[in-house]
């Protein structure tokens, strides 16, 4: 017997005082209900109503009972509540993970546009290089991420993909700094500014392949995590550094690269089969903060993408 079913029936005729106005209001028969109340009061063990030619009258055991289904009830549907926003993505934690230097206004963005589109879930928020991404996205310990490819993908499912094109971030003294923008091939025999390649070894190799193809040959690849490390080598004198565009730090200026020769390509990502509710409320919320927030296209600019470097750059 389906004990619940059966109090919910017993409640409303005990709300209705009727037998025949209950099974209006639950669209049944009132043969069927009545057979199911006294089912009920067969496995309980008590007679919970006294029934007459006017109607239903709890008996003082019917009222004990309905006083306690009242709460089995209530906390019932307060379970079925809570497993219905799960399943709709709106409660629970989501582990995920963002790249480095995504930007603050875009990671903010994210958390605040999830938040409010999932106001009971709870978003585990971490910031991961690629590379550690799709390795914890393959042992399970990470549910969804934003990776940038090329990047390995064995078992891992992408959403569409944005392109951020590079920029120059140089010294407000250097010479290059009053160009409305900068051509690639302008860049020859600098320090050139990068991520480290451990974080993303396709990707690294690809930029680098990017500006050997515009004409870029830098004296010297620098690598560098944090935007004061990178600050610092900027205002050093002679390097600069390809980063996405932000507002620069002072003494410095950033620039775009002419035609957007080089770009990094960006997309949600989470293990194939396991594209839960939760899931894919973060990567549609990824998709639209990236474009809104972090200047990323849904569309390449004027140029080919190669899906893997080439060798052409001497590393």
């Amino acid at each position: 017997m389906d004990l619940l079913l059966h109090l919910r029936y017993f409640r409303t005729v005990a709300e209705e005082e009727h037998f025949g106005r209950a099974a209006e209001r639950l669209r049944m028969a009132q043969p069927s209900l009545s057979q199911r109340i006294q089912r009920l009061e067969r496995e309980l063990g008590v007679r919970l109503l006294d029934r007459s030619s006017r109607g239903a009258t709890l008996t003082p055991a019917g009222r004990l009972v309905l006083t306690e289904a009242e709460h089995l009830l209530t906390a019932a549907d307060r379970l079925t509540a809570a497993v219905a926003r799960v399943h709709n993505g709106e409660a629970g934690t989501l582990r995920a993970a963002v790249p480095p230097r995504l930007g603050g206004a875009a990671v903010g963005a994210l958390l605040i546009a999830f938040r409010e589109r999932s106001p009971g879930g709870d978003l585990d928020l971490r910031e991961l290089p690629t590379a550690r991404q799709t390795a914890e996205l393959a042992a399970g310990t990470l549910d969804a991420g934003i990776v940038r490819h090329p990047c390995p993908a064995p078992g891992l499912t992408f959403g569409p993909v944005l392109h951020q094109p590079l920029g120059v971030l140089l010294a407000a003294t250097d010479p290059l700094a009053p160009l409305p923008e900068i051509p690639t091939a302008a860049l020859t025999g600098r320090d050139l500014v990068l991520f480290p390649r451990a974080e993303a070894p396709a990707l690294h190799d690809e930029t680098l392949t990017a500006c050997a193809r515009h004409g870029c040959t830098p004296s010297d690849v620098l690598e560098a995590t944090g935007p004061d490390f990178v600050h610092g080598l900027v205002l050093s004198g002679g390097a600069a550094a390809l980063v996405p565009h932000a507002p620069p730090e002072p003494g410095t200026v950033w620039r775009p690269l002419r035609g957007n020769p080089v770009t990094w390509r960006t997309s949600a990502a989470w293990p194939q089969g396991r594209d839960g509710p939760a899931v894919r409320l973060f990567a549609d919320t990824a998709h639209e903060t990236l474009r809104t927030h972090a200047g990323m296209l849904t569309a390449p600019s004027t140029r080919m993408v190669f899906p893997r470097p080439a060798s052409e750059f001497p590393l």
